[in-house]
């Protein structure tokens, strides 16, 4: 295992167990104090996190058999998480929180989004450049 490839299994171990946390927080310690659009959306976030934290995951799995350095894509995906991910919940308990960061916070969504799905289109084609 190289030092990047065990970083990289943390990162995702860290993204799974949160996003375990963070999911069990959203369906029982939210319930009754946001509303239930935004209990949706603070779960939207967190199947966001699993599934990306999954994919960083497989990445380290598969590190071996690319020809090309993952950092980009990895550091992409973490940061798109993180805006993504943060952002929505920070959005869904604003009001819990006493804070107004909907102005702030809403464009940060989908700048994260697209992060996430430039991380993986620069995958796509790098595996698809790649030599076999």
């Amino acid at each position: 295992m190289t030092k990047f490839q065990k970083k990289m299994i943390l990162i995702a171990i860290f993204l799974l167990f949160s996003g375990i946390i963070l999911g069990a927080f959203g369906a029982h310690g939210l319930k009754g104090k946001i509303s239930i659009e935004k209990i949706e959306s603070f779960k939207t976030g967190v199947n966001y996190q699993l599934y990306h934290g999954l994919g960083i995951l497989a990445l380290a799995a598969l590190y071996p058999f690319f020809t090309f350095s993952l950092k980009l894509i990895g550091n992409l995906m973490l940061l798109g998480i993180i805006l993504f991910s943060g952002s929505i919940y920070l959005l869904a308990c604003q009001e819990l929180l006493g804070i107004s960061i909907g102005k702030i916070l809403g464009p940060i969504t989908p700048i994260g989004g697209l992060l996430l799905i430039v991380s993986w289109g620069i995958l796509f084609f790098k595996i698809a450049k790649q030599k076999i």
